[in-house]
């Protein structure tokens, strides 16, 4: 009798993570460490020019902002708002807050309290790469 194909995955799966009774085991004692290289610091030495340069740019002012969330609401609405009104945000409870400087993405974070202020800690940091290519 041919073995169903949810059977056949089934045992792909247990073959894969070593649970198949019949897969051929592996002798702890073949297994070699992998000889890897010390890794070397390949960057040279910034002249003074360009360290000149990169403290300029470090003593530049931004504006860094956490964002809640989000919504859009007509005019109308808009007017409408007072004192105890809510604004129904497009995020749910618990989901982390964006970090933007200069309004770019740069991280995503959570509220923390800290000494009676409000903090953010940083839970996830978009790459450089990332952040360079949202800036084109």
């Amino acid at each position: 009798m041919e073995p169903s194909d949810d059977q056949k995955l089934a045992d792909e799966w247990a073959a894969a993570l070593g649970e198949d009774p019949d897969a051929p085991m592996v002798d702890v004692d073949e297994v070699m460490s992998a000889q890897l290289d010390e890794l070397q610091d390949t960057s040279s030495p910034i002249s003074e020019d360009e360290r000149r340069k990169l403290d300029t740019i470090l003593d530049i002012p931004v504006t860094i902002s956490m964002e809640v969330g989000r919504s859009q609401i007509s005019i109308r609405n808009l007017l409408q708002l007072n004192q105890g009104s809510v604004v129904e945000l497009e995020r749910l409870a618990g989901e982390s807050l964006d970090v933007l400087v200069n309004g770019t993405l740069i991280a995503h974070g959570e509220v923390v309290v800290v000494n009676d202020k409000f903090g953010i800690r940083l839970t996830d940091v978009i790459s450089q790469t990332e952040r360079i290519k949202k800036l084109r």
